[in-house]
């Protein structure tokens, strides 16, 4: 069997010390994650992260850096899952617009209330502590090579 680990996205967001969180169903189950999914094709990660946010939260979302590239293998399935996160700012928001199936609400909380939730994964919260430790990288870091046309 060949390995190939989900290559996924996901933006932290912070406004008025709270993060901003997507409630969704998973596996039956309700759980907390960051706007987060999984790279389109012939499309860059942080137009993914921009994407997601939008489908997620209704919330239009602007990469400033990331925070951090993370792998992370699930015990329970043997899934693998490459992320890429971006930390940024969101504006415009459409409280009209349909949210991506699966995903119950968008809310707004302190790390310390999001600590004591289901969470989707252990990337979570570690995606957060290391906004909140300040680990910001450049938007450069990423390159994407596009096919001569």
């Amino acid at each position: 069997m060949e390995w190939k680990p989900h290559v996924t996205v996901a933006a932290v967001i912070e406004r008025d010390d709270k993060f901003l969180m997507i409630e969704e169903c998973c596996g039956g189950k309700e759980v907390f994650n960051q706007p987060a999914g999984h790279l389109d094709p012939n499309e860059s990660l942080a137009e993914a992260a921009i994407r997601e946010t939008l489908e997620e939260s209704a919330y239009s979302f602007t990469p400033e850096a990331i925070t951090g590239i993370y792998l992370w293998t699930n015990p329970n399935n043997g899934e693998s899952f490459l992320r890429v996160c971006f930390t940024g700012s969101c504006d415009a928001h459409d409280p009209e617009r349909k949210l991506d199936t699966g995903i119950l609400r968008s809310t707004w909380m302190s790390r310390d209330e999001i600590s004591v939730l289901p969470l989707r994964s252990p990337m979570v919260l570690k995606c957060i502590d290391d906004y909140l430790q300040g680990i910001r990288h450049p938007l450069s870091l990423l390159s994407n090579i596009l096919p001569h046309g």
